[in-house]
């Protein structure tokens, strides 16, 4: 049953109206009266043609109401819509402007903040073209009259800029209660509105602007008027009312979407999930201990107010340039507060899976927003693009190659860019995204770069005419992205390359590079894959960086035949094939045969920033773009036809391709445990201040487990050597792990061989000088293979023998050596 009565002598307006006035009241009753006099007085003494007044009674309390219906008895061109109940401003709105009739709705405040001979203003405007003329305070040539106080104006100011920064951006003034709007387009925009408060102003230009109807914000005079109903806080309310709105808006196949996205990344990591800290996924080799201790220094380094860029806790004394050795920072930094409180394990297993997740809901928006509109297409691709078998390889280990949420984002605002519409903005946003990718992962910017610039070159060759629109947009909009982002990365960027312990590139030896076959055969992970095959052609199996498998590169050339005459299928297929060619190296070997070509990454590989990539990481560029054809294909296929059954083979065809490629979960074994000499604090009763645990042997790249005692000791002490990233030389080189010593040379020998050298005075008095170097306090020999030799060799080089303590073999230095 309505709550709502209208009261109005027989109106003298009908379907010739010419202007419909909507006033809002709520409690008005001592401002009420004057305003409708003015308004009524400024109709009648102006050409607006036949007009009506609206007046709605938001369910006053006082004598609105009363006032309302006595100007509607003397005037039939007033009416008044009276509500039971308060119910807001939105509701009050609604009910108006649907009850109008007139070819212009006005919507203005009861205070007449902006004086109702503005509407010359906003009418002039309407005539233009536009579809609604909104007052703004805050164009050139708006005049405040009374100003708020100070920090009630402040924290509007602040409201209204979240307000259209996250619902209508480039709308300076969205909550001034002062708006013309073409009257059938108001009557449908209201109709098909939800919010009861204020945020219905926001949600009303939000649908002007998603149907494409032009608005012009006009600047007008604006005093405030004592009494105001508008709080600071309700900003608050109405950033809250469009979160609820966009929550309300969102489509049921895209939170679908999301959901299936996120089970996927949970199935594919649910090894670990069992029990975080207690499981290992045994093809990261060492690297998982490596992340896990990259997000645990990051959050100590936050909590201390400590320098995030570097750290001695690994490789003392030189220490570890963490800008150089990719710890995701922005991951990192935001996640420590969980690391906090439930330990680098679990805080680097919610980066992964969320990670990867929120990666392909970003391929699966673009996807939908720029190429398909079909959400079932969207998400096949998006799926291709974010859980393809070169992301399941680095899925295993490297977190940095696999949260690429913010790829398809930046890829989308060059798109922008290239449209020109909004060129400072887009621009601006571009280099804030590219800000915190480079905080993500500089690698994964590289590539996607080149995979931009190969499809780039290739559709500008296509579509002649949208690359001559295009460019002075696009280049423009790249200069004002630079100048956003070099003031933010210039000393992150100068510390990584200049900084303690750079370096200059990345020794990755001879097999970084795909073999051809690598792209027609099957992951280890893959469904139809063999660890065997896999292990021929890949580094290791966290670098297996192509493996699509012989049935989606048969599907992909025949979708490229089939949908050839399309631009976008010929810039997709350069992009697959460029990155394709450039991943095999700077030579390559013919298959079955012994014939060695040259590859074009020898025009890279000596070049600034390339000469660390490892160029086999470039086939990965293929992913999203096999994604996006298979999209293509599949809103073809899926498109309703007179011939059904070729939509039936089609996707028959699909299936088959896909199957053989589903990955399986990772691999999770339980964790070694740490002994209880570091789990039980022991090692403090051994460790002087300022000096290092020294892990027999020494930690490096291959033996890193080290670093997990660490993580487990709430980084309580140092240690010599590691796992990262350092220089090596007078060339300053980049390799893994440690410049190597005498003393941990001779260790991971004797742990790798099994063999017991002869110490000659020679070799304890290197030994002595390293563990000076170091500023050894404790050597600590845990269980594991050879440690009989470890520990006779050790013996020889200390000159005593080390003694049993909870779990370790000690050689505790302070007892003389």
């Amino acid at each position: 049953m309505s709550t709502e009565s209208r009261v109005s002598a027989q109106p003298a307006v009908g379907l010739g109206t010419d202007l419909t006035v909507v006033i809002p009241a709520y409690n008005e009753e001592r401002r009420l009266g004057p305003t409708l006099d003015a308004v009524r007085a400024h109709l009648d003494a102006s050409d607006q043609g036949e007009w009506e007044l609206i007046v709605v009674d938001d369910g006053s309390t006082d004598r609105t109401a009363e006032i309302a219906a006595e100007a509607a008895a003397a005037d039939p061109r007033v009416q008044l819509i009276r509500g039971e109940r308060n119910r807001g401003k939105g509701h009050a709105l609604r009910s108006g402007v649907l009850a109008s009739r007139g070819r212009r709705v006005l919507v203005t405040d009861a205070d007449l903040a902006a004086p109702i001979e503005e509407l010359d203003h906003l009418d002039k405007a309407l005539a233009e073209g536009p579809t609604a003329a909104i007052g703004s305070r805050a164009r050139p040539g708006a005049t405040i009259g009374a100003h708020q106080h100070r920090l009630r104006e402040l924290l509007g100011r602040t409201g209204n800029f979240l307000i259209r920064s996250v619902a209508v951006p480039g709308i300076r003034d969205t909550q001034c209660g002062f708006k013309l709007f073409d009257g059938d387009r108001a009557r449908e925009a209201f109709a098909a509105s939800r919010l009861r408060g204020w945020g219905i102003d926001v949600e009303i230009l939000q649908y002007f602007r998603r149907a494409g109807w032009p608005v012009a914000e006009v600047p007008v005079r604006w005093s405030h008027q004592e009494g105001s109903k508008v709080r600071p806080l309700d900003y608050v309310r109405v950033l809250a009312e469009l979160t609820a709105l966009k929550a309300r808006a969102v489509r049921r196949a895209d939170l679908l979407a999301t959901l299936c996205f996120l089970a996927l990344s949970f199935v594919l990591y649910s090894g670990r999930w069992t029990s975080p800290d207690h499981r290992y996924l045994i093809d990261s080799m060492q690297d998982q201990n490596q992340w896990e201790w990259f997000f645990a220094v990051t959050a100590e380094n936050v909590r201390h107010l400590d320098n995030p860029l570097f750290t001695t806790l690994q490789n003392f004394p030189d220490g570890v340039n963490l800008m150089a050795n990719t710890v995701m920072l922005g991951l990192s930094v935001p996640l420590a507060p969980l690391t906090w409180l439930f330990g680098p394990a679990l805080a680097l297993n919610v980066a992964m899976t969320g990670g990867l997740a929120a990666t392909a809901v970003s391929w699966y928006r673009l996807i939908a927003k720029r190429l398909v509109p079909h959400r079932g297409a969207a998400a096949v691709g998006a799926s291709l693009a974010a859980f393809a078998p070169p992301m399941i390889s680095h899925a295993n280990a490297h977190p940095n190659f696999i949260v690429l949420f913010m790829i398809p984002l930046i890829i989308e605002r060059a798109l922008r860019l290239c449209e020109g519409t909004r060129v400072v903005r887009d621009g601006v946003i571009l280099g804030l995204y590219t800000t915190y990718q480079i905080f993500l992962g500089e690698e994964p910017l590289l590539l996607a770069v080149l995979g931009m610039l190969l499809f780039a070159a290739a559709y500008a060759l296509v579509r002649r005419d949208v690359a001559r629109a295009s460019w002075r947009p696009l280049a423009r909009g790249l200069a004002i992205a630079l100048a956003v982002a070099l003031p933010l990365i210039a000393f992150p960027l100068y510390w990584q390359f200049f900084g303690p312990q750079s370096y200059k590139s990345v020794l990755h030896g001879d097999h970084a590079n795909n073999s051809p076959l690598a792209f027609l055969a099957f992951a280890e992970r893959s469904l139809a894959g063999s660890k065997e095959t896999a292990d021929a052609l890949a580094m290791n199996p966290t670098e297996q960086n192509a493996f699509y498998g012989w049935p989606l590169a048969a599907l992909a050339f025949a979708i490229v035949v089939r949908l050839w005459e399309r631009p976008v299928v010929k810039a997709l297929t350069v992009t697959v094939l460029g990155a394709a060619l450039l991943s095999l190296g700077q030579k390559f070997r013919v298959p079955l045969t012994d014939v060695v070509l040259p590859g074009p990454w020898a025009l890279l590989a000596d070049r600034p920033l390339f000469e660390s990539v490892i160029e086999a990481r470039v086939g990965m560029v293929c992913a999203p773009a096999l994604g996006m054809l298979l999209a293509l294909a599949l809103a073809r296929l899926l498109t309703p036809r007179p011939t059904p059954a070729h939509g039936y083979a089609g996707l028959a065809a699909v299936a088959v391709a896909l199957l053989p490629i589903v990955p399986a979960p990772l691999t999770a074994v339980d964790r070694v445990e740490v002994p209880p000499y570091i789990a039980e604090g022991t090692w403090r009763d051994h460790l002087g201040e300022d000096e290092t645990l020294v892990p027999i042997p020494v930690p490096d790249a291959a033996h890193a487990e080290a670093l997990h005692w660490q993580t487990t000791a709430g980084l309580g002490f140092r240690l010599p050597g590691g796992y990262f990233n350092g220089p090596w030389g007078p060339d300053r080189v980049g390799i893994y792990g440690p410049s190597p010593r005498h003393t941990s040379n001779l260790l991971r020998q004797v742990s790798e061989t099994g063999r017991i050298p002869r110490v000659t005075p020679a070799w304890r008095a290197a030994a002595r000088e390293d563990l000076k170097f170091w500023r050894a306090g404790v050597l600590v020999l845990p269980p594991q293979p050879n440690d009989g030799q470890l520990r006779t060799t050790v013996n020889a080089l200390v000159g005593r023998p080390g003694q049993w303590v909870n779990g370790v073999w000690v050689w505790d230095l302070h007892r003389g050596s």
